[in-house]
């Protein structure tokens, strides 16, 4: 099968850990078919940057991806373009999708990266398939929801990474039932594993007596961080030994980065960080906190487990796919007392490292199975044969 895949959700030279589940799971299906990406990149000018990502044109000597990859951009400014942006997508990927001659394109994000391929596709006449990851289906804006409708009903096969996403998707925007496929995410089991926690906060120079809370992600309000903020420093009130990490980084950088000079705060900003960083945090961690408003299917949760991490968390969209009491604590969304509570609550109780760690045995071919299956379904559903993998 020769598989385009076009999504934004994809390492950039600026931001290389951007979109890291798609990332993994690409590497893996580049196993069972040749896979072309095209990563479409809004340029916008220096005067309108909305700092949402940091796009830097790509360097052949520090490639982000192993991967048959491509960053076409496209002009945009922001909200003003945001009704045409679609088709601007479209037809900044057109040229190289015609000159790859897939068999099936395969977009994740809904809009307007799937609105473009969608196009592109029907003009190929190939199939689609779209993949959605959470806040692209939960969409705030009316223009980009309006234009989200034909992309998610209009998919040969719709990939959810939540059955939660999945009755939204029928709710909401009338997808077909028997079109959605749920495709949880994975863990990598070589890296996120359980470690020696005092070996951990050794190399990464954190007191062995510390009560540790972990974030990691980006650095934007909708994930909950000032509502962490204002509950860390209720908790450290009566739990002088209580220091938070944040882990990435995002447009609240600087606001966070004013805090961390503060040392009452008990702030340590680790900026981005590669895979193995991330799982050495995570073992230097008592637990893993992740107070969003909205979420699609949280690796980052899942990666916790397998390091033995409990889990502060909402109950928002997959959330209470991926955890229960057994492992983590949920609290009502933009609540700072109640995730205060949660936060002590979870220090003071006894966690089984062992049986947390065993919760999730999914590795990412699992997943690339999964999607290659769905990509199969769609090409069957047409009468058409993939081609055999080059």
């Amino acid at each position: 099968m020769r598989l385009l895949v076009v999504t934004s959700q994809f390492p950039l030279a600026g931001e290389p850990t951007r979109g890291r589940p798609v990332h993994q799971t690409l590497r893996e299906l580049a196993r069972l078919a040749t896979v072309r990406v095209l990563s479409p990149v809004a340029r916008y000018p220096r005067w309108a940057q909305p700092g949402s990502y940091l796009y830097r044109a790509p360097d052949p000597r520090q490639p982000v991806t192993e991967l048959d990859a491509a960053w076409p951009t496209y002009p945009a400014l922001p909200a003003l373009t945001r009704p045409f942006n679609g088709w601007l997508c479209a037809r900044a990927i057109a040229a190289e999708a015609r000159a790859f001659a897939p068999d099936l394109i395969l977009s994740y994000w809904l809009y307007p990266d799937a609105f473009g391929a969608q196009r592109v596709a029907r003009r190929l006449g190939v199939p689609f398939v779209a993949g959605a990851r959470g806040s692209d289906i939960r969409v705030r804006d009316a223009i980009s929801r309006r234009l989200t409708v034909p992309v998610v009903r209009g998919a040969e096969r719709l990939l959810v990474v939540s059955a939660d996403l999945g009755r939204l998707a029928v709710a909401d925007y009338g997808a077909d039932p028997a079109r959605i496929r749920v495709v949880a995410n994975g863990c990598d089991a070589a890296i996120f594993h359980r470690r020696d926690r005092g070996e951990a906060r050794r190399a990464l120079g954190v007191a062995a007596d510390a009560e540790l809370v972990l974030y990691v992600g980006r650095l934007v309000a909708e994930k909950g961080l000032r509502e962490l903020a204002e509950a860390m420093r209720e908790l450290r009130r009566s739990r002088p030994r209580a220091e938070w990490v944040l882990v990435g980084d995002g447009p609240l950088q600087a606001e966070f980065a004013a805090l961390a000079a503060d040392p009452s705060s008990g702030l340590r900003l680790a900026g981005v960080q590669a895979a193995p960083q991330v799982a050495e945090w995570m073992a230097a961690c008592d637990l893993l906190a992740l107070p969003s408003y909205s979420e699609g299917h949280p690796n980052v949760l899942v990666e916790a487990l397998a390091c033995g991490r409990p889990v502060v968390s909402t109950p928002v969209g997959g959330v209470p796919e991926v955890v229960d009491a057994s492992c983590a604590v949920l609290v009502p969304p933009r609540d700072a007392a109640a995730l205060a509570g949660a936060l002590a609550a979870v220090l003071d109780r006894d966690w089984d490292e062992g049986a947390l760690s065993q919760r999730f045995s999914r590795g990412w071919d699992e997943v690339a199975a999964d999607t290659f299956a769905a990509c199969r379904e769609a090409l069957d559903a047409r009468g058409l044969t993939a081609r055999s993998k080059e």
